[in-house]
């Protein structure tokens, strides 16, 4: 199977529910967003991990670093595996004495032990054609229109959630949105 690197790209609160966030993970060379639903104690562990802010005590992906390091375990890559349920399954492929050992993960912690081992993250192809987002920019006007993958894909989503872009992409709507002068739009973002 087809691995695809992916990056982090945002942490959002969500909206259905008052304690749920989700992490956002973008395909390193392309356009597909991931967003993964955890909660608040992961994504303070992932955003703390983002932000390089050492705990004055170690947090427990803090100490697991520690004791992999101590025994000179190292974390290769973190792969995601499958999707059941709305559930994702993810591994740790580590090196320890000269042999690859995997280690099955919920893949909240699986990425905040990434950032902190500076390790890549993947996903098989079609975990990502059947869960992923695609963001596609129109030609004419440089705005970016969210499209269902996979099982969805010739659906085109209603409703925008904004979390799912970068920065630099909401800059990007926002300077288009005043250029045309479509301030309700421009409000949105």
């Amino acid at each position: 199977m087809k691995k695809i690197e992916l990056e982090i790209i945002n942490i959002t609160q969500g909206f259905t529910q008052h304690h749920s966030y989700a992490v956002v993970l973008g395909e390193v060379k392309g356009k597909r967003r991931l967003p993964i639903v955890i909660g608040a104690a992961e994504a303070q562990a992932i955003a703390v991990a983002i932000e390089n802010m050492p705990p004055v005590r170690p947090l427990t992906h803090d100490l697991f670093k520690s004791v992999m390091d101590t025994f000179a375990i190292t974390l290769n890559e973190v792969m995601i595996t499958n999707l059941m349920d709305g559930v994702f399954y993810s591994k740790l492929v580590c090196m320890f004495n000269g042999n690859e050992q995997e280690i099955d993960s919920r893949t909240s912690d699986a990425v905040a032990l990434a950032i902190r081992f500076g390790c890549p993250i993947y996903i098989y192809s079609d975990i990502l054609d059947a869960s992923g987002i695609l963001l596609v920019e129109e030609q004419h006007e440089g705005m970016y229109e969210e499209v269902a993958s996979a099982s969805s894909q010739k659906e085109e989503k209603t409703k925008t959630d904004y979390a799912i872009y970068t920065n630099k992409e909401l800059e990007k709507l926002l300077d288009e949105a005043l250029i045309n002068e479509d301030y309700e739009k421009s409000s949105e973002y």
